[in-house]
């Protein structure tokens, strides 16, 4: 049957969201909440326009969802409209003026020595880490079991993913006490500082200066001290690794031949750790709530993981075929992308379709918000991996699908994360079910990234095919 655009299959699931308001009651509701959650900021009307003003503040924001002006936005061939002046104040006591928030020509002298840095590092190289890492995790699920413990479902994906990314970036398991104090530094950033602060981004005017908690920058601190004594490693007499920080010591710029500095590697490596782990874990845990909230879902994963991997191992090339888990991977990055917001800011006036950008203007494109737009998706708010089979790919609207960014600033981490991905959900649904305690408390709130309000706390039984 086919089902009007726009409308909610009874059938499939929706999982938990916030309820769109009126611009003023969602403005009252979130500045009342006290949480500086911006997803409860986002009026019912930003779900429906292809672009127009959002809410109420002190400089003027335009929310775009259509597809070609926000490729206009993040393509900026003229450099008018860089990453915003609040997400580039949250972020740059980790990451300095890294890949992740330069501009210009200084961004595009990074991109051109990343590239082929990262690239180096193929994925069937870096799979065995991922795979390492993953059994030293089914060896810790294996003790859960057994005592029946409740445990939180966020902290063990965050543990999982930084464990694989210290493992490809750095060649150590986060068991390295060096490794380990970095990711626990990295809870207190992430919990401590905001993607854009309410208050700052209603009162202040562009450009502000940002001061940060003494907590974050801290935090900070000993992160890029940690990193650089894992750099430093590398640079070792006789030392010798086939990794990505190895990679980014022996990248050179093609225009003139520069390397990095060593506050420069430090820069990126903390782009790779933060973009690396943070945002994979944040969507593994929506996948692993929503599978633990809908069994058909997990059970799918696990017959199709065991058709193409009679034994425990899973290998590169099987977790290629495993097209359900890949799917529903690529459905959670819709309904909760990690990175909710996209914040760029007018460098200079600009005429943007029939409105007139003065410089500090924000214009702010939401995956959250382009990825369930009621003109852009069927059943936006429902959960459907299967939208994405080739045989419904003429109901996707092209340029509508944004977890990665578009563009020339695409993430250079896409296929790792897929396939990072799709390997943990194979793995741990075959072996695994978790149950969620106290599920009607789960609902996402817009930190650094899409996160769970409170912990999603869960207790974890072995299926009845696990060896």
């Amino acid at each position: 049957m086919t089902l009007p655009h726009g409308t909610d299959a009874p059938a499939l699931y929706v999982p938990p969201g916030p309820d769109p308001l009126p611009p003023l009651a969602a403005l009252l509701r979130t500045a009342l909440s006290g949480e500086g959650n911006l997803l409860s900021l986002l009026p019912a009307s930003a779900y429906k326009v292809p672009f127009g003003p959002l809410g109420y503040s002190r400089r003027f924001i335009l929310i775009v969802n259509d597809p070609e002006h926000i490729r206009a936005v993040l393509a900026d061939p003229e450099d008018v409209f860089p990453k915003s002046d609040l997400m580039v104040g949250a972020l740059e006591p980790l990451v300095g003026d890294s890949i992740f928030v330069s501009a210009g020509d200084r961004w595009r002298a990074q991109r051109r020595m990343i590239d082929p840095s990262f690239s180096h590092i193929r994925l069937s190289l870096a799979y065995p880490a991922m795979a390492a890492a993953i059994d030293d995790m089914e060896a810790r699920l294996d003790e859960r079991c057994r005592t029946g413990e409740a445990f939180s479902l966020d902290m063990m994906l965050s543990q999982l993913t930084a464990d694989i990314i210290c493992r490809t970036v750095f060649s150590t398991s986060l068991a390295n006490d060096t490794a380990r104090d970095v990711f626990e530094s990295f809870a207190v950033f992430e919990r401590s500082v905001a993607h854009v602060e309410l208050r700052r981004l209603i009162f202040d005017k562009a450009f502000s200066a940002i001061p940060q908690n003494p907590a974050v920058l801290e935090a900070c601190a000993r992160i890029r001290h940690h990193i650089g004594t894992l750099l430093d490693r590398h640079h070792a007499a006789g030392a010798s690794y086939e990794d990505i920080t190895a990679s980014l010591i022996g990248a050179r710029d093609p225009q003139g031949g520069a390397a990095f500095t060593r506050e420069e590697l430090i820069d990126q490596l903390g782009v790779f750790f933060l973009a690396g782990h943070e945002t994979t874990a944040s969507a593994l845990t929506w996948a692993f709530f929503i599978a633990a909230m809908r069994p058909e879902v997990a059970d799918r994963i696990e017959a199709e993981t065991r058709e193409h991997a009679q034994d425990q191992s899973l290998s590169f090339e099987q977790t290629r075929h495993l097209t359900y888990a890949r799917n529903v991977f690529r459905e959670t990055l819709r309904l909760y992308p990690p990175i909710t917001f996209l914040p760029r800011v007018a460098l200079k006036p600009v005429k943007f379709g029939r409105y007139q950008l003065r410089r500090g203007s924000m214009v702010m494109i939401a995956p959250w918000v382009a990825h369930r737009h009621s003109a852009l998706w069927k059943n936006p708010h429902a959960f459907d991996p299967d939208r994405f089979l080739p045989e419904r790919e003429h109901e996707m609207t092209p340029g509508a699908y944004i977890p990665f960014g578009i563009g020339r600033r695409v993430c250079i981490g896409a296929a790792f994360a897929t396939t990072e991905a799709t390997l943990i959900l194979g793995r741990l649904l075959r072996r695994y079910r978790f149950v969620v305690e106290r599920p009607e408390r789960v609902r996402p709130v817009a930190r650094l990234t899409t996160r769970p309000a409170e912990e999603i706390m869960v207790r974890i039984q072995r299926t009845e095919g696990a060896a």
